[in-house]
């Protein structure tokens, strides 16, 4: 059986955030976690997530470290299905190891996969 990442990153390619990711990823950036980087528009910012239900949209990453508990809220609460939840950051030049764990722990106690949508660079 073939392993499924607990969480798919969406960036914008060629954005600063990508080259982070890539570069000079987190140390928690491993086989559970994949980075789909998508084509931006003129400003850089990619379009609303083509799958999924949005359970929550955050203006920034460190707003994930400061309401863990809302990240994990909103994913437990979310029930059965088989669309993923994702979660939305507007905008973020870097991901943090301990704002990627926030969602990354919230993924692991769901049984759907989870999407971390970043709309655009900070």
């Amino acid at each position: 059986m073939a392993h499924e990442a607990r969480l798919i990153v969406h960036v914008a390619r060629g954005g600063a955030l990508e080259r982070q990711l890539r570069e000079d990823p987190p140390a928690n950036l491993g086989d559970d976690v994949v980075v789909d980087a998508r084509p931006p528009d003129e400003a850089g910012r990619i379009g609303a997530p083509d799958v999924g239900r949005v359970v929550l949209s955050v203006p920034s990453p460190e707003t994930l470290t400061r309401e863990p508990d809302e990240v994990r809220r909103v994913v437990d609460g979310a029930g059965a299905g088989d669309e993923p939840l994702v979660v939305v950051i507007e905008a973020a030049e870097e991901l943090r190891e301990d704002e990627l764990a926030v969602v990354l722990d919230a993924a692991g106690r769901s049984p759907r996969s989870v999407v971390l949508h970043v709309v655009g660079d900070g």
